[in-house]
């Protein structure tokens, strides 16, 4: 199966993503959360850096457990802005 090639938009939305669960991660090793969230390293590494831009939703509703986000907010804070959106 050929995985279609992302907008730059979906790229950005991913390295958002990768940005808002580093933060998150805080002081706490890769290793740490990786065994507290069930998610390889170099999988949470791919993550962060936005290498993997489009994460399975079960690893990132893994991740948010591990690092204690709630998922609605999790959207909300990588979600691409509205067209016509008004900006404060």
């Amino acid at each position: 199966m050929v995985r279609p090639v992302l907008t730059p938009a979906e790229r950005e939305r991913g390295r958002c993503l990768g940005a808002v669960l580093r933060a998150a991660r805080g002081g706490r090793s890769m290793t740490e959360v990786s065994n507290a969230s069930g998610i390889p390293v170099e999988t949470l590494r791919k993550i962060e850096t936005g290498r993997i831009a489009t994460p399975a939703f079960f690893t990132v509703a893994a991740l948010a457990s591990a690092l204690g986000l709630d998922l609605a907010q999790l959207a909300v804070d990588t979600a691409e802005p509205q067209a016509g959106a008004l900006s404060a």
